[in-house]
């Protein structure tokens, strides 16, 4: 059974409203900073750091970003969509982690939706459920 994640933009967010241009521009913002982390300590971090390609999918009508693990042994995909929820009109990014997933795409999950939510300072379900705020909350 596949888990979820949610980087839930609330009050106190950065921002209101998340598109999939947006989420690639932080995945790209990590892997800067994670290169630039390995050229200081002299090898090669963010392969480590970002194990996966970044393609662009779309399945009946819906658009969302696969992960696809570099080396399929140890990581094999992670997906990432965003929406709006129905009841509240909170935009949100969704971390799916599929069925198949490795011990190390769940590592990743966890790691890319806290980097997420710190960046955006958003509320934060993480894979078991448990929430973290990043958010100012009053």
């Amino acid at each position: 059974m596949s888990k979820s994640a949610y980087i839930k933009l609330v009050e106190g967010s950065k921002q209101s409203e998340i598109t999939l241009d947006d989420v690639k521009k932080l995945l790209a913002y990590y892997k800067e900073m994670t290169a630039y982390t390995g050229q200081q300590l002299g090898w090669d971090y963010q392969q480590a750091a970002f194990p996966y390609t970044i393609e662009e999918k779309e399945q009946d009508g819906i658009q969302y970003l696969m992960l696809k693990g570099i080396e399929p042994s140890q990581y094999y995909y992670l997906l990432i969509g965003v929406s709006q929820e129905k009841d509240t009109g909170y935009h949100y990014i969704q971390l799916v982690l599929p069925d198949r997933a490795t011990h190390g795409d769940c590592t990743k999950a966890n790691e890319y939706s806290r980097f997420l939510a710190k960046q955006l300072e958003a509320q934060l379900q993480l894979l078991n459920g448990r929430t973290m705020y990043f958010n100012t909350r009053k």
